[in-house]
């Protein structure tokens, strides 16, 4: 039988692992998007862009795996059935007239937005080991500024 102490502890780390899983989730799905607009663009800055931020999800990603195997979990493999879904509303929206760059960009700015509220999120919700609390920070004040930086598709020219 477990203590009352052995249970808040395992509950705290349930709760901890879980919220890095569910990070560890978004930046998957965010390295897809931003590979896929990468893919269906073919203005070489904006090609470059998605390229670059692509990598950051992946070190991101990296970082937030190492995390989770130092707490002996199993991080997840792939990305979320949302994720997937929203890659396929890029290549819709991207393949229907208009702007096809402008689309992506706005796509994977919007996408952007909803990392940075899910990592607020955990953030403020969660009891994080200072070194992972400080690169959840960096992780998000990266995502901040793009996302503020890049205002329009010109910004990228």
């Amino acid at each position: 039988m477990k203590t009352t102490r052995e249970s808040v502890h395992e509950d705290s780390h349930k709760k901890l692992v879980n919220a890095l899983q569910e990070l560890l989730e978004k930046n998957y799905d965010s390295e897809k998007a931003y590979k896929t607009a990468m893919e269906r663009t073919e203005n070489a800055h904006l090609k470059n862009f998605f390229k670059t931020q692509a990598a950051k999800k992946n070190h991101n990603a990296t970082q937030i795996d190492r995390h989770i195997h130092s707490l002996n979990e199993k991080p997840k493999e792939s990305g979320s059935a949302l994720g997937t879904i929203h890659r396929t509303w890029i290549n819709l929206r991207s393949s229907i007239g208009g702007n096809k760059d402008k689309v992506l960009l706005e796509e994977c700015m919007r996408g952007e937005k909803n990392s940075i509220r899910e990592y607020e999120e955990k953030l403020k919700k969660n009891r994080f080991p200072n070194k992972i609390e400080g690169e959840l920070h960096e992780h998000l004040e990266e995502m901040r500024t793009t996302h503020t930086s890049v205002k329009s598709i010109d910004d990228l020219k």
